[in-house]
């Protein structure tokens, strides 16, 4: 079953700036799905749609099939929400922030969200301004996970994060897809995160979709090439400058992901595997 969907989904902010053009996304229930691209590729875009906060333009989404924007409270019955900046009040402890969630969300379970924050180490008397930006990352998931929705939608909560207080949070979000068979989609740009969580990979780029496959399935398909070779997916620069080609199939051998991930937002830039090697 997919539980997120997105036909010809476009979105227009502006006269000619098109955030999303057209795309089309089946995301079926259960993993992590990581959700990659550079800056304004339409990452927070497609997120905020599928939580009912943008109005396509264009075409549909869908969440459990309802339409988030036509029906918002059904749609956001089914997910849990975190969006880059914890948004915490600094008036409020964490267990006032618990409190308030029993409040707003039917059947959000505090029991469970303070078993994952007493785990953590995050006190619960604590005020939220007094927090580590990790800890209030980590408070804003045990409140998304507390609502036990099927759904999480992350966008980019790792960004401003050190690494260890990544790897804890990815920790957690691992373990609510193992024990609650809940369905994540991780929107970053870390490609390390990517390796330690996530087993299906978008890539967009300029509003579209460049790649949309199971890692394994990706890294299986793509090999890389010393140089710049006619028909590559793409080619960038290599860590010592050297010119690298992402090629479909096999290559002098196999790519990594951080290889892949490059090689696929080269090709969405303007140029395409030229213009990335012009670039770099």
């Amino acid at each position: 079953m997919n539980v997120l969907e997105a036909t010809g989904l476009a979105k227009r902010y502006r006269r000619w700036v098109w955030a999303l053009a057209g795309i089309d996304l089946d995301i079926p229930a259960g993993g992590v799905t990581a959700l990659v691209g550079p800056n304004a590729a339409g990452k927070s875009t497609l997120i905020k749609t599928w939580v009912g906060f943008e109005k396509p333009t264009r075409g549909s989404a869908a969440v459990m099939g309802i339409d988030p924007w036509r029906d918002r409270s059904r749609a956001l019955a089914n997910i849990g929400y975190v969006p880059q900046s914890p948004a915490l009040y600094d008036g409020l402890s964490v267990e006032d922030h618990l409190d308030l969630a029993v409040q707003l969300r039917h059947g959000f379970d505090r029991d469970a969200a303070r078993a994952r924050l007493d785990q953590l180490g995050i006190p619960r008397a604590a005020g939220a301004r007094s927090l580590s930006g990790g800890q209030q990352a980590q408070v804003a998931l045990a409140l998304a996970l507390g609502t036990r929705a099927p759904i999480l939608l992350l966008d980019e909560p790792l960004a401003s994060l050190d690494p260890l207080a990544r790897r804890e949070f990815l920790h957690v979000v691992s373990d609510a897809v193992r024990t609650d068979g809940t369905t994540v989609l991780l929107s970053s740009h870390i490609v390390t995160d990517v390796e330690q969580a996530c087993d299906r990979l978008i890539v967009l780029g300029v509003g579209q979709v460049l790649l949309h496959e199971t890692v394994a399935e990706a890294l299986g398909r793509h090999g890389i090439a010393a140089g710049e070779l006619a028909g590559a997916v793409a080619t960038f620069r290599g860590p010592d400058g050297a010119p690298l080609s992402l090629v479909r199939g096999a290559g002098e051998r196999p790519a990594t992901l951080e290889e892949l991930v490059l090689g696929y937002l080269a090709s969405g830039r303007p140029g395409g595997a030229s213009a990335a090697v012009a670039a770099a």
